[in-house]
């Protein structure tokens, strides 16, 4: 048999990754080295070559785009299908098996799967119940704690707080948490991986019979696994060995959401009989963009140690742009996407970097100024949209009645004349018999609790359900979904909305309708798989993804971290500032230092042609005007592959002040003025042209201030 094909497009390097007997495996590789397809024509060359079964493929990575191009590489390369395998995220696996053995983990077989959003509602209502001011505990800061613990893998059990109150109430709000989901057979995003982790590490047999299955384990984005996820990795290998990662500890940049970089100096030690192979031929940038990675991350002193090198020229210097203010970097980044686009290039090949999210403003303004597509990535997606979770909810409920959460979305989602102290009251009496919404409103309906208004009303909401249970039985997931929007009122309430809303909104749930009738999933014949079930799980995985959707032709703006993974001709990365790259918590301390120069490392890395960087001499963010230094990353890029951008006629920076006696506007030095904020004052210097142009007054009140022209609305008074 030729298999030439599955070698013959690879380097050395990768042809070694691929190739490698099964054993204890890291794969060092560094920004676009091609890990992906290292990882593909692996599970394509055990499968063709060492007569692998696709059975006993198991392949994880982070998020469901990455897992569904994984699985599609594989087909083309191998020209069969790829259902036998067991290639998704962390969360899907964790789910299917928890699916599977829901009773062996002591779960209901109807579970529903709980999005943060709805992690949240649940948390609120915990609060409410224990008469707890959300204000000195905020449901948020619950929310993160408990996550947290899950993902170093402890329960409320396992946790003392040994005299420190605040741990103690979070303990104690983490216990009744988890007595709440455990009634509703609720699962969170945490629960699924540490509930997964905790049954095969107490069923020996099912532990044994997955160890035996799974003969090839391999995990993408290694340096981004938690403790938990790292451990369940370690049950389903321990005593075979047979554990092959891609990592690099280079783009390790997830630590505030629980990523452990220290899990691939762990692996070394927890497998001693491992291989190193390390990927550093780059296929996506110039010589001189990674020149500038590869000597800015040898700062960091928490490494293994690589160089990236290309086959390709030096290509373009790396722009370094000083300006003024916020106002002037976006207008000169603007300025230069502008001057791309009349090169005849596409708009999409274009992002704009930033550190936080509140540095967006200024590049939007300017962009619709400028009549430029936009698109903020990483927005609000298909599955989060409000009429997209209600419908959902109603399905969930439809599915697991004692399903708390989707109750409360729904039960007065169209408007029913059901308020919110018949809720608290449904509330109050679920809580006291310790059992679901639902349970207590049928109660309490039998008990003629409720005034006859109030009554009828959730009966109209019973009626509803117990009809859509009924009318949804014998039809296919598609058709369920239709019969939801029918019925449950959605779809004639949005009906109802002004303007364009409205119609979107139906378009949308018109599309969910298309979403479940393409809805495939593996089930391999196991009848505890049904398709509602599955597809809810779906959505719920979908909407908590990191990654959005692919845009149209525009510009993409997003923040560094979202930015992972991606990679586009020409990049800017705005805003390098000591303060606020690397943020201003992280200066003090080393780790969290480190991990801001390798979120600037992926910066960098993201761009194949172009890298423009620039920072702001004076920036207003948070509601403060500072005077920053530049960002020591600045200094920690080699100089002979950076040239500094000089300021245009239109762009004053502080080192080239032009002095002007008149503005444009026909401002002079000696006006006097009156500014609706500061109020009275006399203008003694004008810098600057055209749109750069700046002021000084002498306010009598507020005293000296600089202010913009093209932003400044004052009154000339003389």
């Amino acid at each position: 048999m030729d298999v030439s094909f599955l070698i013959n497009n690879l380097n050395d390097a990768q042809r070694l990754a691929v190739t490698a007997p099964s054993k204890a495996m890291l794969i060092l590789a560094g920004a676009g080295s091609g890990k992906t397809r290292v990882l593909v024509h692996r599970i394509a060359w055990k499968i063709q070559v060492e007569g692998v079964s696709p059975h006993s493929i198991l392949a994880v990575t982070f998020t469901n785009k990455a897992a569904l191009e994984m699985r599609d590489r594989v087909e083309k390369l191998l020209k069969f299908p790829t259902q036998a395998m067991w290639i998704g995220t962390f969360h899907g696996l964790a789910h299917r098996i928890l699916r599977r053995h829901a009773s062996e983990a002591q779960l209901p077989t109807t579970f529903q799967v709980m999005d943060s959003d709805d992690q949240l509602r649940v948390i609120k209502r915990l609060l409410k119940s224990m008469r707890i001011d959300d204000k000195k505990w905020p449901p948020k800061q619950i929310q993160w704690f408990v996550n947290g613990q899950k993902d170093e893998g402890l329960r409320a059990k396992h946790l003392s707080h040994n005299g420190d109150f605040f741990l103690e109430q979070m303990i104690k709000l983490y216990h009744a948490y988890e007595t709440i989901c455990n009634q509703s057979g609720l699962v969170d995003f945490a629960e699924l991986l540490l509930r997964a982790h905790e049954l095969l590490r107490d069923t020996p047999e099912l532990l044994a019979f997955y160890r035996q299955r799974f003969r090839e384990v391999h995990v993408d984005e290694f340096q981004d696994t938690n403790k938990v996820q790292y451990a369940w990795l370690r049950l389903l290998t321990e005593g075979k060995d047979n554990l092959f990662i891609v990592g690099d500890d280079d783009q390790s940049i997830y630590g505030w959401r629980g990523a452990q970089i220290a899990n691939i100096f762990n692996f070394q030690q927890d497998y001693p009989n491992y291989e190193l192979i390390r990927l550093e031929q780059n296929y996506r940038s110039t010589a001189y963009i990674l020149q500038a990675a590869n000597q800015l991350i040898t700062h960091n002193n928490n490494r293994m140690g690589k160089q990236l090198w290309t086959d390709s020229d030096n290509g373009e210097l790396i722009s370094l742009y000083s300006a003024f203010n916020e106002q002037d970097e976006a207008y000169f980044v603007v300025d230069q996407i502008q001057q791309w686009l009349e090169a005849g290039n596409l708009k999409k090949e274009v992002a704009i970097l930033y550190r936080s999210n509140a540095q967006s403003r200024q590049f939007e303004e300017r962009l619709m100024i400028e009549a430029i597509p936009y698109r903020v990535y990483g927005g609000l997606r298909f599955f989060e949209r409000a009429e997209i979770k209600n419908a959902l909810a109603y399905l969930r409920l439809l599915s697991n009645r004692n399903d708390d959460p989707s109750f409360e979305r729904i039960i007065n989602t169209p408007t029913r004349g059901i308020g919110q102290r018949t809720l608290d009251s449904l509330r109050d009496f679920a809580k006291y018999e310790q059992i679901s919404l639902w349970q207590a409103t049928e109660r309490r309906i039998n008990d003629n609790f409720f005034s006859a208004r109030a009554g009828n009303a959730l009966k109209k909401f019973q009626k509803i359900m117990q009809d859509l249970e009924t009318e949804s039985h014998s039809l296919v997931l598609y058709e369920k979904v239709k019969l939801v929007g029918e019925k449950s009122g959605l779809i004639d309430f949005y009906k109802k909305e002004k303007e364009d809303r409205g119609e979107a909104r139906i378009e949308n749930l018109e599309e969910l309708i298309n979403a479940a009738r393409a809805f495939d999933y593996p089930c391999e014949d196991d009848e505890t798989l049904n398709d509602l079930d599955m597809f809810l799980a779906h959505a719920t995985l979908e909407a908590g993804e990191m990654q959005g959707a692919d845009a149209d032709d525009c510009v993409q703006l997003m923040t560094l971290h979202s930015a992972k993974g991606l990679e586009f001709k020409h990049v800017f990365m705005v805003g390098l500032e000591e303060g606020l790259f690397p943020s201003g918590r992280s200066i003090e301390d080393v780790a969290r230092l480190e991990e801001e120069r390798r979120l600037c490392y992926v910066g960098i890395t993201r761009a194949m042609q172009k890298l423009c960087i620039s920072y702001a001499e004076s920036r207003r963010l948070y509601g403060k005007e500072s005077y920053p230094s530049p960002s020591r990353f600045l200094r920690e890029i080699p100089k002979d592959c950076v040239q500094e951008i000089r300021v245009r006629a239109k762009v004053t920076k502080t080192f080239k002040t032009i002095k002007v006696t008149e503005s444009l506007g026909g401002h002079r030095v000696g006006d006097k003025i009156s500014h609706a904020k500061f109020g009275l004052g006399t203008i003694l210097q004008l810098e600057g042209e055209g749109t750069q142009e700046k002021v000084q007054i002498n306010f009598r009140e507020s005293g000296l201030k600089w202010l913009m022209l093209a932003y400044a609305k004052f009154e000339r008074l003389s």
